[in-house]
């Protein structure tokens, strides 16, 4: 199997040397079968007659055409259709010249489209069998080398047709091969570029929200530590709380990357607007303001977009937390409006113009990415959200999600 591989290499890469060997191969087949007389009293005879000097030039010139068969398949077949048909004409007896023809027929079969092949296989297989029918000679014009003519060349164009055929099935068959192995590939990447921006969205929130309570509480505990350790107390066990929040959540989310099937794995729900009391009260005991107003939302909420509606909520209060300044107050609405849930947050505070919050909704130039990911997991349900500063001061997080989501993607 490896020599024959090998073979098949090197025939490719040589083709020119192939098709010298080949028309080696044919001129000695026609040099022998000169010498064989069909036509005998007792039937086929070997050795009764012997081909004449014109004969063997025509020949060994058709034969040198072969040669360059496939580089001017054409000019080829022309060459040794001409060749062919002097031998008929002049050759008494006459040597197998035509046996050129079939073969410059195939290449020409095997390289061109169908339409072409039959209307050049047709004028060359009346033309040479009716060039040996109307040359004379002893034979009668329905002889058997006459109907061998038409018969041969008539294979030959079959037998390129079929070849061409069977090569174009079998690129046809490649190509889509490599063309699925690249969609497979494609489609690999983007899926784990897709599941690489999610879970960059999830540390985001998660982080970001967490961190941004801590970081409250904790400089609420330094200013009262000394006079008021009441206070103290009750910030630092917040900052517990927010800590343990977010561990808990970091654990969720990196257990997502386990293997299937690892016990360790957590299991618990997703959080959603089931738990909006809970992180309203959160962003409370951090000392900001928020009036919620929640609508008849309904239980029927896709896991995705009861996930990015709470994602969003804790966003946006995030940004108010950090960047609205100590007096501002928030208001978050969640309410369904036709097939679509509708979130907005918004708040009354003046720092939105020097923070970077401001910068992130304008184009993101100071290098936030919580208005992208919010963003990026409405897009991804098929929904709109739009974000920038409220006319009178303020800013305003508006979110348009679909009720059930039919790319059940996970946002």
């Amino acid at each position: 199997m490896t020599t024959l591989v090998r073979g098949r290499g090197w025939a490719r890469t040589h083709p020119l040397a192939v098709d010298a060997v080949l028309a080696s191969a044919v001129l000695v087949c026609m040099v022998v079968g000169s010498f064989a007389e069909p036509n005998g009293e007792h039937g086929p005879t070997w050795g009764t007659r012997t081909p004449d000097a014109p004969s063997l030039v025509l020949m060994t010139l058709g034969a040198l055409a072969l040669v360059f068969r496939r580089r001017a398949p054409w000019a080829v077949l022309a060459a040794t259709c001409g060749a062919s048909i002097v031998e008929l004409l002049t050759g008494q007896p006459r040597a197998p010249v035509v046996m050129c023809a079939v073969i410059a027929l195939f290449t020409v079969a095997a390289r061109t489209d169908r339409s072409t092949t039959w209307r050049i296989g047709l004028v060359t297989m009346t033309g040479l069998t009716g060039v040996a029918m109307l040359s004379g000679g002893p034979l009668p014009w329905y002889a058997q080398e006459n109907l061998g003519i038409f018969a041969w060349t008539g294979m030959a164009a079959a037998a390129g047709d079929a070849v061409r055929s069977r090569r174009a099935v079998v690129d046809a068959i490649r190509e889509r091969a490599e063309r699925a192995e690249r969609t497979r590939e494609e489609e690999a990447r983007r899926r784990v570029a897709e599941e690489r921006l999610r879970i960059a969205r999830d540390l985001h929130d998660v982080v970001a929200h967490h961190i941004a309570l801590v970081n409250v509480q904790a400089g609420v505990a330094a200013h009262v530590m000394d006079k008021r350790p009441d206070q103290a107390k009750e910030a630092l066990s917040h900052v517990r709380d927010a800590s343990r929040s977010a561990l808990n959540e970091l654990r969720a989310t990196v257990g997502l990357l386990r293997q299937t099937g690892d016990p360790e794995a957590p299991t618990e729900p997703a959080p959603g607007l089931h738990r909006l009391d809970e992180l309203v009260e959160t962003f409370r005991n951090a000392g900001l303001p928020v009036e919620v107003a929640l609508g008849q939302v309904g239980l029927d909420l896709a896991a995705a977009v009861d996930l990015a509606a709470f994602r969003i909520i804790q966003e946006a209060l995030t940004n108010v937390q950090k960047h609205a300044g100590p007096a501002a107050k928030a208001e978050v609405s969640v309410v369904r409006v036709g097939p679509n849930v509708e979130v907005t947050v918004i708040d009354d505070g003046p720092g939105h113009d020097k923070g970077d919050e401001q910068r992130d909704a304008e184009q993101h130039t100071g290098g936030g990415h919580g208005l992208i990911g919010m963003r990026e997991r409405v897009t991804a349900l098929g929904g709109s959200c739009s974000a920038g500063p409220r006319y009178g001061g303020g800013f305003r997080v508006h979110a348009i999600l679909p009720v059930t989501t039919a790319k059940g993607g996970t946002a």
